[in-house]
């Protein structure tokens, strides 16, 4: 096509981001399977240190495959790197609120380079005998007193900690953390700690907008049903646009989200995980508002995405830290 000084040149099309088949299979398989695990109960059991029924669920998320897409095909067991897949499983994970330290199982096979110790663990966290939990030296483990792999990110490298502190309570009560103990068998002087954070910014920016879409869906099924003056809640007029708001916010970040499992870039891992936490946070905030009072109860199942919601945003990374991130590959 010639184009002439007097006519504009067409417009590229805008990239899109269309998921597979295969992995929107994959994403149905597995919403199905989780949808009816009772997870509410699994939850609260999981709040209160009572493990069998997470664990239960734990062998079969890990039998889906969704560890093992961590975990280099070269291991036993291992389907990956797929972090597209990966970012498509957190999702539902999130979408369902399941518990235990998930991210941290993915960050801690990311960060198990050297050959000795990836051969000795990354078997157990794809089948799912084993789960992980990874911090950095000083800071909270996530259910440090559920994983059997205790890894710390040291001053010296990959430490293997002996142990944990007790048990602290945080704004999440399924998410326990706990102090991991120093010292410990050291697996790798130079682990791939810059390789273990962005897994687990990513797979947390998936598992929040899944948290997001939940509360969305429980939201505008709830003033479906909520009558005031006579009419449902959900007619109104500025309830819609909190709703249409909150919308619009997660499918922003959606798109974000997978297009960085593709690139997986930092910074483009970064902006994902402020899109879909910020996105997560503002309809849980929408949701706990149009819920009213109820929404504040512990009884009442919205209050396990609610919380989560709020923990996540901050996890593997604060706004401020993710958005610096942006800004200096910008620069």
């Amino acid at each position: 096509m010639t184009v002439s000084p007097h006519t504009a040149a067409p417009k590229a099309p805008a990239p899109r981001f269309l998921l597979d088949a295969e992995q929107r299979a994959f994403a149905e398989s597995l919403g199905a399977m989780l949808a009816a695990a009772g997870i509410p109960d699994v939850i609260r059991d999981w709040s209160r240190g009572e493990r069998a029924a997470g664990r239960a669920l734990w062998s079969r998320i890990a039998a889906a495959g969704v560890f093992a897409l961590a975990v280099p095909e070269a291991y036993e067991g291992g389907l990956g790197p797929r972090p597209v897949e990966l970012a498509v499983a957190f999702v539902e994970l999130g979408r369902y609120a399941v518990p235990g330290p998930l991210v941290e199982t993915v960050a801690a096979a990311a960060a198990l380079r050297a050959p000795g110790p990836a051969g000795r663990f990354l078997p157990d966290l794809a089948s799912g005998e084993s789960m992980a939990t990874l911090a950095r030296e000083g800071g909270y483990a996530l259910d440090g007193d559920a994983a059997t792999a205790r890894l710390v990110l040291a001053v010296d490298g990959l430490r293997l900690a002996p142990g944990h502190g007790p048990v602290r309570a945080s704004l999440d009560p399924a998410r326990r953390l706990t102090r991991l103990l120093p010292g410990g068998e050291l697996l790798d002087p130079d682990p791939s700690a810059d390789r273990a954070l962005l897994w687990a910014r990513l797979a947390t920016a998936a598992q929040a907008l899944g948290v997001g879409l939940a509360l969305l869906e429980r939201t505008v099924g709830y003033v479906r049903q909520r009558v005031q003056f006579g009419v449902p809640i959900g007619s109104f007029q500025a309830v819609k646009h909190r709703l249409a708001d909150a919308k619009i916010a997660l499918e922003f970040a959606r798109p974000l989200v997978l297009g960085a499992a593709v690139t997986m870039a930092p910074a483009d891992v970064a902006a994902a995980k402020v899109s879909a936490c910020e996105a997560a946070y503002a309809t849980a905030r929408t949701a706990l508002q149009l819920h009213g009072a109820i929404g504040y109860t512990a009884e009442y199942d919205l209050s396990l995405w609610l919380t989560k919601a709020r923990a996540l945003r901050t996890a593997w990374g604060d706004p401020d830290a993710c958005r610096t991130e942006v800004l200096r590959d910008r620069a």
